[in-house]
């Protein structure tokens, strides 16, 4: 047996070493729900190891004077309803691949116990704990007890082959809508396995998939990956073009042809044609004159991308059209604007995709074990901040467009930004690490606001939580450990971060905290100074991203961008007035 080997045995080939390492945690049945359902694709672990994913949930009543309406999928956070649902189709039809010779070995080295033997029922709830960051509630461990008994006689019904038609209609509404990119690469994939089950591999359908599999695929320096999203094109557009705006003229004459090639990217990216059909039918938000993370392909709307999409357009407003290529007309502007307006929630926050559209309770049916936070979409301080910031940069160019509407949406925005604030002075940022990111974005919309270290007692209190984080080096270096603990953390060995420093730095600029002392400034600004490379950029240091609490993500060019900007509006606020 497994266990029988000797310790301490000297470099194996990594596939052994992991396969020690799985079955020192208990084997196959001790991996997270995801990690089930493709074995179970594979035929490496039965479908009666996995907690219920019934399709049936589709069919429930999606308004919500019928109680539980609030309870139906689409009311979920899109990236989680549109990775579930590819998943309840598969589910629902138990399709797996064949019982390959590879299959059958599989079976005999994933687990502690013969396959025959795997006590199925039991290996539901079982997680190994280093994966185990979210654990399944009482209520919920009762939910899937409660389906798990009801499965079998759903299997085969005209109940489910109902539910599956239902399903099957909004994968094929996504794979359309987004040109076969699909929102991310989970529901990609499944999408894709989906339609391959469902229509055959010689479908138009299946054909169509295969070659935006590229979208999602990176050689980096240590080799070929699966990216979190088809890229963030127009997001690190958008900010590059504000960095580089924000430098002064004789640097700027520079780069007009960057600015440019950024411009036409700007229109190229901006949604121009609605989603197809009845939007509410397919529980999709409008997304006219919006803009997404990455591509026009993809095509779902952000708040938050839309505002820096926006910042972005607004910012070359001030440039020639000689220079920077023709303006965005102004009913594309509108456009965006109407968009971002639709997003404010009841709490006066935005939140990512679309507005709040369920209760934080709901998060208790959160089945991952690894994220956190993702049934609902919530209302976050980056986000708001964004929208808010877009919203003020725009009424001072086009001040009649909605004007009763975005002034009543910024004090709203305002009060949800305070009520977000810890009493310590920060903000917890959900979208990067951590609470350096969030600093910035809660200063940003204060200053937007005209509120300042002068004249605003939160803002006052965000600068005095940054500085205590500030190094004897003069940055700011905060850990990943910030998203998933929830507390500030600091980079070991007094380290800083480039980026890290570059927000702090943004925040307190913004705060004018420069003209109180100007010290903190000159410190953090000798500390990027001093960071830069031979190449005019700064290192890859450690990893600045973050979705859903748990997840890290890389963002590369943050390491170039935001350093810039903080140096160019520190150039301008403290050097040049001395």
């Amino acid at each position: 047996m497994w266990t029988e080997r000797k310790k301490n045995l000297p470099a194996l080939p990594i596939c052994v070493q992991a396969r020690e390492w799985v079955l020192e945690r208990g084997g196959a049945t001790h991996i997270t729900s995801w990690g089930k359902f493709w074995l179970s694709v594979l035929g490496c672990y039965d479908w009666m190891g996995q907690n219920p994913l019934p399709p049936e949930m589709w069919l429930l009543p999606y308004k919500k004077w019928t109680g539980i309406g609030y309870l139906h999928p689409g009311r979920f956070w899109c990236h989680c309803r549109m990775v579930y649902l590819p998943m309840c189709y598969i589910y629902g039809t138990r399709s797996t691949g064949p019982l390959t010779e590879v299959v059958q070995q599989l079976r005999r080295e994933l687990y502690t116990v013969s396959y025959d033997k795997v006590d199925w029922n039991a290996a539901r709830s079982q997680c190994a704990r280093e994966d185990l960051y979210y654990p399944h509630p009482k209520i919920q461990d009762v939910v899937w007890w409660s389906l798990y008994k009801l499965e079998p006689l759903l299997m085969g019904s005209r109940l489910r082959r109902r539910a599956l038609t239902e399903v099957m209609k909004h994968i094929h509404y996504e794979d359309v809508n987004t040109r076969y990119v699909d929102i991310g690469p989970v529901n990609k994939v499944i999408n894709m396995l989906c339609v391959f089950f469902a229509n055959g591999r010689d479908s138009e359908e299946f054909q169509k998939h295969l070659p935006r599999l590229h979208d999602y695929l990176w050689v980096a320096e240590d080799g070929m990956k699966m990216q979190g999203y088809n890229g963030c094109q127009l997001w690190d557009t958008a900010f590059a073009v504000q960095a580089l705006a924000a430098t002064n003229d004789t640097i700027r004459k520079n780069y007009l042809d960057v600015l440019r090639l950024a411009h036409s990217y700007l229109d190229k990216s901006q949604v121009q044609v609605e989603a197809a059909g009845h939007l509410e039918s397919h529980y999709r938000h409008i997304s006219l004159g919006a803009w997404p993370f990455s591509t026009q392909d993809h095509g779902w709307p952000i708040s938050d991308c839309s505002s820096e999409g926006l910042k972005a357009a607004l910012a070359l407003l001030d440039f020639s059209q000689d220079d920077v290529g023709p303006h965005l007309p102004p009913h594309r502007l509108e456009q965006c604007v109407n968009v971002i307006l639709s997003y404010q929630n009841s709490d006066g926050g935005w939140a990512t995709y679309e507005n709040t559209r369920s209760f934080g309770a709901l998060e208790a049916l959160n089945p991952s074990e690894t994220f956190g936070d993702i049934i609902v979409d919530y209302s976050y301080v980056e986000c708001s901040s964004a929208c808010m910031t877009a919203l003020c940069h725009f009424r001072r160019f086009f001040p009649g467009h909605r004007r009763e509407e975005i002034s009543k949406a910024l004090v709203r925005g305002r009060e949800f930004i305070v009520k977000d604030q810890r009493p310590d002075g920060s903000w917890y940022g959900s979208w990067a690490v951590c609470f350096t990111y969030a600093g910035w974005f809660g200063c940003k919309a204060f200053a937007a606001l005209g509120e300042t270290w002068e004249n605003s007692e939160p803002v006052r209190q965000a600068c005095r939580f940054l500085l205590e984080q500030q190094r004897a080096n003069g940055g700011w270096g905060e850990s990943y450990l910030s998203c998933q603990d929830k507390v500030y953390s600091q980079l070991p060995d007094g380290k800083s971060h480039v980026v890290c420093t570059a927000w702090s730095m943004l925040a307190l600029l913004a705060a004018n905290y420069h003209q109180v002392d100007r010290d903190p400034l000159d410190r953090a600004a000798t500390y990027l100074l001093k960071s830069q490379e031979r190449d005019g950029g700064w290192p890859q240091q450690e990893i600045s991203g973050v979705f859903n609490r748990n997840c890290m993500i890389s963002y590369s060019n943050y390491r170039y961008f935001f350093p810039l900007w903080a140096l160019a509006e520190y150039q301008r606020h403290v050097l040049s007035k001395e």
